[in-house]
């Protein structure tokens, strides 16, 4: 009775290929794959900068923080996400690269493509962050957004020594799910 279904298998796999497109870095070398990663960590500096400017301030007082790319896909009940970033220690200028995951369930239908800032007010919380990795969950929101068309709720969340922004490059997606994020430090790039 609870088995999977041809049906559910077939959005399974589906899911799964997309999200492969969606979160690549491509081929590449470690070198080219890292600057990759930089290259997309200050550009999203630079829109988060443009929206709320205070974040600079905050950013260059901070002990560090972190950067990542994540595309999602929600197929009714079943959403995931998969994607990478960066985390800069601000006293010694060094960069660790990470990946994320997510799975949840809920209600839901869309494909987006988002960004997440996190910055770290303690020392103690981003060398748990990078050594431990962290998991977080709920996720609602609502989407139509291509390029600078089109609008999508944006949001700013504190979770104890660490203010998380998050903001949507493109995407149509409407969903209330109950999902899980994991980081964790990608070892191929550090």
């Amino acid at each position: 009775m609870y088995g999977i279904t041809k049906f559910n298998a077939i959005k399974l796999l589906l899911l799964s290929l997309a999200l492969s497109a969606c979160a690549t870095m491509g081929g590449g070398s470690t070198a080219e794959k890292q600057q990759e990663i930089l290259q997309m960590k200050d550009e999203v500096l630079t829109q988060l900068f443009a929206t709320k400017p205070d974040t600079r301030q905050q950013l260059n007082a901070a002990p560090g923080y972190a950067v990542f790319s994540n595309a999602n896909i929600n197929l009714i009940f079943v959403a995931a996400g998969t994607g990478y970033g960066v985390v800069k220690d601000m006293k010694n200028q060094k960069h660790t690269y990470m990946n994320m995951a997510e799975g949840g369930v809920g209600l839901g239908l869309g494909v987006k493509d988002y960004r997440i800032v996190m910055v770290f007010h303690s020392r103690d919380a981003m060398n748990n962050f990078i050594n431990s990795g962290w998991t977080f969950g709920g996720n609602a929101d609502a989407l139509a957004k291509a390029g600078d068309k089109g609008g999508s709720i944006e949001g700013e969340a504190y979770y104890g020594d660490v203010t998380v922004y998050t903001f949507t490059e493109s995407g149509l997606a409407l969903q209330a799910t109950i999902k899980g994020t994991k980081f964790w430090r990608a070892e191929a790039l550090n």
